[in-house]
């Protein structure tokens, strides 16, 4: 049998750990992985005894975005399944934005498209100085529109207007720098920075915490509507059918540069 590709663990401290573990091919995400999240944020939420929830990665990455061979499969289904992909990605990002238990993202190494995304629905991150980031969906003729209210309220619409568009690397410095970050560890050392951490989320009340969580989201304009959120994954899943789409994961695929690129 092969492993799970979403590990979970939840210790005597009711600290749990979602584990994204395809380590081959960095963790990049795909249907597996996007219901993997959902199931075990899912469990976590309906367990009396989850406190905390930890996500991390296996291997040399924390998360490398979408599996690009994958983001080529379904752009050949039908629109109505393409939607329900997308529709399945969001709940993932907003299952990790709207639990009323406190989460802690942990990154290593890179940090790619929809990989932001999940730091981004994390209330508190720590990064290891290896650790580099880039929103790269737009590289490859697809939009990153079901994360980008994460990212806005997480490293701000200025920095994503640069960094969205332009799909460059930034290093974790720059990431703290932003606020899409809140501390800096050696590398190696993100289970050393996150024990304090989790002992002060321990110290604090459950309800007390899912209640502040989510004042905080509603006094800031950041709860999503069901209407919102169709609309977003009706664009998402739709650009993913694009003329544009199809060129920029051909380019990936042939390692060419884009037909759109004039430099």
């Amino acid at each position: 049998m092969t492993d799970p590709v979403v590990l979970t663990d939840i210790d005597d401290r009711g600290v749990a750990t979602a584990t994204l573990n395809r380590p081959a091919v960095h963790n990049a995400y795909n249907g597996d992985v996007i219901q993997g999240l959902i199931d075990a944020i899912g469990s976590f939420a309906a367990n009396d005894s989850v406190r905390v929830i930890v996500l991390r990665g296996n291997g040399k990455h924390f998360q490398a975005g979408a599996d690009l061979r994958w983001l080529n499969e379904i752009g050949a289904q039908s629109p109505e399944e393409n939607l329900a992909v997308s529709k399945r990605t969001q709940s993932a990002i907003l299952g990790l934005e709207q639990l009323a238990k406190p989460t802690l993202a942990l990154v290593h190494g890179g940090c790619f498209g929809g990989g932001v995304g999940i730091v981004a629905a994390c209330d508190v991150v720590i990064a290891s100085a290896d650790a580099s980031f880039a929103i790269t969906e737009a590289r490859w003729g697809v939009m990153a529109g079901i994360i980008i209210p994460q990212l806005n309220a997480a490293m701000g619409v200025r920095n994503v207007r640069r960094y969205a568009l332009t799909c460059e690397r930034f290093d974790a410095a720059e990431a703290h720098r932003m606020g899409l970050v809140h501390e800096l560890c050696p590398t190696g050392g993100l289970d050393a920075a996150a024990a304090p951490v989790i002992d002060a989320l321990l110290m604090s009340a459950p309800v007390a915490l899912a209640e502040t969580k989510q004042v905080a989201l509603d006094s800031a304009g950041l709860t999503i509507t069901e209407a919102e959120a169709h609309d977003l994954a009706a664009q998402h899943s739709a650009k993913r059918q694009s003329e544009e789409a199809f060129e920029g994961l051909a380019s990936f695929r042939e390692k060419r540069k884009p037909a759109w690129y004039t430099g």
